[in-house]
């Protein structure tokens, strides 16, 4: 009896998958990104170095990178959450970031060039590496790690939320959309090892698509993904949307109502095509009314309380199927702020009253808010000199260009003398 040999090439393939298999898993093991949060905290995870601002070069993309610092301030200020009640997470290493993302990828941050055109700030790519390293990348990496952490802290407290992170643009081996790093897939995969998970809903609510997390996840059954974005707007990834398994897409001009139906009636589905033992929430709120990003041709007619009202359906989901949940809060741009805080969804208390179950159920922006009787507009216009988005008008551009030469003009100081 005759016995077809081995073809080499498949076993060399199943000996190299499983050789990147074992090193993913020591390396994940070896970790410090999970560490013991004493009870006397929430889970709430931030850090001062989450926010990017070097020069005034952060104000030149709508994105508003420093929105993760007032965010925490507003809570603290209203009074929610206090200061030293907030959880600090470490900055992910190299090792950290290689259980996901290729050598080859992360060597390419170290070219300027590369970092610009994942931020979309070309005037990035005149900066020394050194300087996009610790004044863009460490902040990134310093929301990895919360990212990361949040999914012990929503295992043990049964939610946390990372006031930062949702880099849903970025995979394994590429960055886009300002999203560096791909700390949602990162995530998951620490979860899988460390907290002994098999099966991760992504519930993406972000406005644009979420083609990171589904090309890192095109063929792993373990991770569910609902997508609801809007097919209209960035990033027009085909391939990547052959990925979802839930796939709702929302077309610009939908209304507060229509919008949440359409969510109600994705939840449902989800719950009956997946159960989940880990929900990883993207709650961008780019798809807010007024919002900059929005002007882009986003949904721009959803209320603030249609935002309110989305993610109390999401926490709502999650607890009534006694499922932890981890919220990033992903694409907040730079349009007018204001934080909207929620009532528990476990129980009657607030997070001031109750840390370890009260649920903060929104963080958000919202228009026509003042800050010391001023209309933000104008605070905004005279800090920065010129409002983003638009550089339509010829003033516009020239205050521009004037803001660009003069933070050369620092940058050379800083690296000259």
């Amino acid at each position: 009896m005759s016995t077809v040999p081995a073809n080499p090439s498949s076993i060399s393939s199943s000996t190299s998958t499983t050789g990147a298999e074992t090193l993913r898993r020591s390396r994940i093991l070896s970790s410090k990104l999970y560490f013991d949060v004493p009870l006397s905290k929430v889970p709430i995870i931030y850090s001062s170095s989450y926010d990017i601002a070097f020069l005034g070069l952060e104000k030149l993309h709508p994105f508003d990178s420093s929105k993760w610092g007032r965010i925490c301030q507003f809570l603290i200020l209203d009074g929610v959450l206090e200061k030293n009640r907030i959880v600090e997470p470490l900055e992910a290493s190299k090792d950290d970031l290689l259980v996901v993302h290729s050598e080859s990828y992360l060597n390419s941050l170290k070219t300027s060039l590369n970092v610009a055109i994942i931020i979309e700030v070309p005037p990035v790519a005149l900066l020394p590496n050194f300087l996009v390293q610790k004044k863009v990348l460490y902040p990134f990496r310093k929301q990895v790690g919360g990212t990361i952490l949040a999914a012990k802290l929503a295992k043990e407290r049964g939610w946390a939320i990372n006031v930062g992170g949702g880099f849903h643009h970025c995979s394994a081996g590429k960055g886009g959309g300002f999203c560096a790093y791909a700390d949602i897939s990162l995530c998951i995969h620490y979860a899988f090892i460390r907290l002994n998970i098999s099966r991760v809903m992504i519930i993406d609510l972000d406005a644009h698509q979420g083609n990171g997390h589904e090309m890192d996840f095109s063929n792993d059954r373990r991770v569910y993904i609902l997508d609801m974005y809007n097919p209209g707007i960035y990033p027009f990834d085909f391939e990547a949307r052959r990925y979802i398994d839930q796939k709702v897409e929302v077309v610009s001009g939908t209304t507060t109502d229509e919008y949440l139906a359409k969510l109600d009636e994705a939840l449902k589905v989800a719950g009956r095509m997946f159960d989940p033992e880990l929900v990883l929430y993207n709650a961008g709120t780019d798809i807010l009314d007024g919002d900059p990003l929005g002007r882009l041709k986003s949904f721009s007619l959803i209320s603030p309380e249609g935002v309110t009202s989305r993610d109390e359906k999401v926490f709502r989901f999650a607890h009534e199927k006694k499922i932890p949940l981890i919220m990033l809060t992903s694409v907040l741009s730079n349009a007018n702020m204001r934080i909207e805080l929620g009532y528990s969804c476990y129980d009657s208390h607030n997070i001031r009253r109750n840390g370890s179950s009260g649920w903060l159920y929104e963080i958000q922006c919202q228009s026509n808010i003042r800050f010391n009787n001023k209309p933000v507009e104008e605070m905004l216009d005279r800090h920065w000199g010129f409002s983003f988005p638009g550089l339509k008008e010829g003033k516009e551009i020239e205050k521009f260009i004037h803001c660009g030469e003069s933070i050369f003009g620092h940058v050379h100081s800083l690296i000259h003398g």
